[in-house]
């Protein structure tokens, strides 16, 4: 196999070496070109038709949004974005994101020799994925905004809503934009949600700020304690594993800042484990787009504990692997594709067995 040829976009000259040299020294790997801003990284395109772009936000000349925006209406290609991850860059980064860029990463820090070899691994283990990852072209105008006018789907009865049903949610790699296009259908009534997604400290809580202005449920950074009531969903801060507890008669959220899990913290293996031993045949499990088995073992121990499971299918995957994993283990019940999958989960516990919430 060729190796995967990277254009790399960043008006920093020394950034653009330093990552010349991380990406370089890859065996599968080769940097075709450096461009210091967009205006000339569109004729490098053009020319060198690289596999992957790496590209930065702030630049001279065009924003990096603005040039990624364009690119996915008129040349769709996989791009890991290159943050600072600020406050301030995360909410720009989710933008990235929702345009079309498959992944992101910390932009290296210079001054700092030490930690180099694990920034150049997760660097060129973010690269492999973007290469195989599945682009498509963005329609003009998408926006957060405009999805808000999608289509909820009908309230539970009052009978299925006052049940102690759960969904758990694991995803990784494109998840952010499955995870909204999930939640957004969602009524206001529906069961408790809780969600394990790959992705940094301080991006988690604007992820969830993020969504819960576009959805009709209120959806909240866990932060541990947390009694799980309809209509509310909690996603794993990026920091900590989140578990699935129970409180007498309750459900309650749990933090757990212990070891990575199949690499990640928070892992979603770990959630559904703790969903498997609490929730058993009271839950409902989705695993979504990502790499990686993480969640495959745990889904499979919900599966056997009563769980209906439910993968996010090949073609409307970003990076079909996680579902994959989950599938081949013998967790899975239905493989659905993400346009349909609100309706199904929904479909399916209104299905259940009702039983009264003991409060």
């Amino acid at each position: 196999m060729r190796k995967t040829r990277v254009l790399i976009i960043d008006d920093s000259a020394l950034v653009r070496k330093m990552l010349t040299e991380i990406i370089s020294s890859q065996a599968d790997m080769e940097v075709i070109g450096a461009a210091p801003d967009p205006l000339v990284a569109r004729e490098m395109i053009r020319e060198m038709n690289p596999d992957v772009l790496t590209l930065d936000v702030e630049m001279p000349k065009m924003d990096g949004l603005d040039f990624l925006e364009r690119l996915m209406r008129l040349r769709p290609m996989p791009v890991l974005m290159i943050s600072t991850l600020t406050e301030r860059d995360s909410e720009i980064t989710l933008r990235a994101l929702e345009l079309g860029a498959v992944d992101f990463i910390a932009k290296p820090k210079i001054e700092i020799a030490s930690g180099l070899q694990e920034y150049s691994d997760q660097i060129a283990h973010k690269l492999r994925i973007a290469r195989r990852a599945r682009i498509k072209r963005i329609a003009p105008g998408t926006s957060a905004e405009s999805q808000m006018k999608t289509q909820t789907l009908p309230a539970l009865t009052s009978r299925v809503a006052s049940t102690e049903k759960l969904i758990i949610i694991g995803a990784s790699t494109g998840g952010t934009e499955a995870l909204k296009d999930f939640l957004i259908q969602l009524p206001s009534n529906c069961p408790g949600i809780l969600i394990a997604q790959h992705m940094p400290e301080l991006f988690t809580k604007s992820f969830a700020d993020r969504l819960d202005k576009l959805c009709k449920i209120r959806v909240v950074e866990a932060q541990g304690g947390e009694r799980v009531l309809p209509g509310h969903a909690f996603i794993a801060p990026g920091h900590s594993h989140l578990l699935l507890q129970r409180s007498g008669a309750n459900y309650i959220t749990e933090l757990n800042q212990g070891e990575p899990v199949n690499r990640h913290c928070p892992s979603v293996d770990v959630l559904f484990y703790s969903a498997a031993k609490t929730a058993g045949k009271n839950a409902v499990g989705v695993i979504m787009t990502g790499m990686g088995k993480d969640g495959a073992a745990g889904m499979l121990a919900m599966h056997d504990a009563g769980t209906y499971n439910f993968a996010q299918d090949e073609a409307s995957c970003v990076v079909y692997g996680m579902p994959k994993e989950a599938v081949t283990a013998g967790g899975v019940d239905e493989i659905v594709p993400l346009r349909d999958m609100a309706r199904k989960v929904l479909t399916k516990i209104a299905g259940m067995g009702t039983h009264a919430v003991r409060v």
